[in-house]
């Protein structure tokens, strides 16, 4: 009993001085972390598939080519937007409200048949948007002077929602059993 209350007040002896100094460890540091942080985590590791180009059943001979009937959200309009600058709380904010957005279909194509690596005879599907976003931004500061500023802006983005469609021959049999095992 003696032996562990010595080693207690040893090691107590030995960290209280480096914790008044502020010498902790680095891993028993707290750190600050902005708010906007935790967005660009989830960005960057829980929407992988953003930038992966789908496969798509092949386009049967005989029936009408489809057409792009899939405009982008107005989360994927958000996400390739510029992102505000993450001021410094009370020193300088940047908001923005109010958003309002256009989509104009730009292009909806389908090219030739062609080899494509891992995928094998595919045709790609070109689908181009332009997306006008409406919004209001806010800069406001509470130090060194008290002052906010409104203006209306507008952006433009451009985004490309191209996937592959598989080619299987002009085999209809073939074509309806790829269909069948993509879909199911």
């Amino acid at each position: 009993m003696r032996k562990l209350r010595r080693l207690v007040l040893l090691a107590a002896a030995v960290i209280l001085p480096l914790h008044a100094g502020g010498c902790l460890p680095f891993f028993l540091t707290p750190l600050p972390v902005q708010p906007w942080m935790q967005e660009r985590m989830q960005e960057k590791y829980c929407e992988r598939n953003y930038f992966r180009t789908p496969i798509m059943p092949p386009i049967r001979e005989g029936v009408l080519p489809p057409t792009c009937e899939d405009p982008p959200s107005e989360k994927q309009i958000l996400k390739f937007m510029p992102h505000p600058v993450s001021g410094v709380p009370y020193v300088y904010e940047e908001f923005r409200d109010n958003y309002r957005f256009v989509v104009k279909r730009i292009k909806d194509s389908i090219d030739p048949v062609r080899f494509y690596p891992l995928v094998g005879p595919a045709q790609l599907h070109h689908c181009h948007y332009e997306c006008t976003v409406y919004y209001t931004e806010t800069v406001e500061s509470a130090y060194p002077f008290p002052f906010r500023c409104v203006k209306n802006k507008v952006q433009v983005v451009y985004i490309d929602k191209d996937h592959l469609h598989l080619y299987a021959g002009p085999n209809p049999d073939v074509q309806e059993s790829m269909t069948r095992d993509l879909v199911h």
